[in-house]
């Protein structure tokens, strides 16, 4: 009996175990979303095919997080990877999915708002961390330069009863993480839908109670991460 009681006790006492650490990751092609905004677990190492080959990537590098989502991928090698995570900084994505890379148009990351210029596959680089967003987007090459925009919408509140308005905010970020108001963005919020102004603002009035999903597109950019607005 004593000793049950001291079983009882120890497994009480004992922490629980911690939740793994998660990374949202997207992935946009051409023409749609390949892959809808989800948690990808981070990981010490993960393997790639490369050829007729595998080889090890961190599993805590944009490519390491690509390779652990079902999408079909297609990597070069620059380098000579293999077994150790450190050989993989020179890998480059070429295909995703059906969309592959094409003159100077091709598969890019944002981890955050801006576009690396490291390798996927680099650890030596910043390393993407527990609760950041990743973003891997087929690049069209602007005449100004660079990447076209990726789009953020931001409510002006996280609750709000159905019939009220809620004012979401739209912006579209270039590859150095600068952002601008973007007119003529379509906002949907739950079954409801609006059109940005000038100022980057659409009025959007709450359909209904529940989890709305909130979301943000632009012909010509990158569609918003999700967003959710609660409404009850």
């Amino acid at each position: 009996m004593r000793r049950a009681l001291l079983v009882s006790v120890a497994l009480l006492a004992a922490p629980q175990a911690a939740q793994a650490a998660t990374v949202t990751t997207m992935v946009v092609g051409k023409e749609r979303v390949l892959r809808s905004a989800k948690p990808v677990e981070l990981a010490d190492a993960r393997r790639v095919k490369v050829g007729s080959r595998r080889c090890t990537v961190s599993g805590r590098t944009p490519l390491g997080l690509l390779a652990a989502t079902s999408l079909a991928i297609r990597v070069r090698d620059y380098g000579s990877c293999g077994r150790r995570p450190a050989d993989a900084a020179s890998l480059f994505v070429t295909r995703i999915g059906s969309d592959g890379n094409r003159g100077a148009d091709g598969w890019v990351y944002k981890v955050g708002r801006k576009v690396s210029s490291a390798g996927a596959g680099d650890r030596s680089s910043r390393r993407v961390r527990a609760g950041d967003r990743l973003l891997w987007f087929y690049c069209r090459a602007q005449r100004a330069g660079g990447c076209q925009r990726t789009l953020e919408a931001t409510p002006d509140r996280g609750t709000a009863a159905p019939g009220e308005t809620v004012r979401v905010t739209v912006r579209g970020y270039d590859d150095q993480g600068r952002g601008v108001a973007v007119a003529g963005a379509t906002v949907t919020l739950g079954a409801a839908t609006a059109t940005t102004d000038a100022a980057g603002v659409a009025q959007v009035v709450v359909p209904a109670a529940g989890r709305l999903a909130l979301g943000a597109t632009r012909s010509g950019m990158v569609a918003a991460f999700p967003g959710v607005v609660r409404a009850g």
